[in-house]
């Protein structure tokens, strides 16, 4: 009876219904029993998300790094410097020339960290439920022809 489940368990892993970490977790260190399948199964497969809920997030590995935080620390003394200096000389008078070139370094600096911040910060993968339209249209007028492939599995 156990090999008929373990089977039936694998088959629905295969086609998709359930993903490895449930199947994981149903297998794991108790025998599997036809109710504490039904519970693996019920729960975190077929339980629908609200929409707006974020399913999966995987954190990029790096965020966290002493690199990353040197090179925020140095954007921030940096964009303080050359922003600081900027509004001395528009108060002085400085040539337009000069000032200029203190809001370029400022904004380079910006774009500098905002890279930084995008490829080793941000999470790698958000997965978001959203609602969706439901259904297919035909573009075709006969029912034979489909603008689609059905794939049989």
């Amino acid at each position: 009876m156990a090999n008929d489940l373990l089977e039936k368990l694998l088959h629905e892993v295969a086609l998709g219904k359930i993903n490895v970490k449930d199947a994981k977790k149903a297998l794991e260190g108790i025998d599997l029993e036809k109710d504490d399948f039904q519970k693996a199964v019920d729960f975190g497969v077929f339980t629908e998300a609200e929409p707006g809920t974020v399913i999966k997030a995987t954190i990029s590995p790096s965020g966290g790094s002493a690199l990353v935080s040197l090179i925020f620390v140095w954007g921030i003394f940096w964009i303080t410097y050359w922003s600081g200096t900027f509004m001395y000389g528009l108060m002085n008078g400085w040539d337009q020339q000069q000032l200029s070139y203190h809001i370029f370094i400022t904004i380079t600096t910006l774009i500098i960290i905002g890279i930084v911040y995008q490829k080793w910060v941000l999470p790698d993968l958000i997965v978001v439920k959203h609602e969706r339209k439901k259904f297919i249209p035909e573009h075709t007028k006969r029912k034979v022809d489909k603008d689609w492939y059905e794939y049989k599995v």
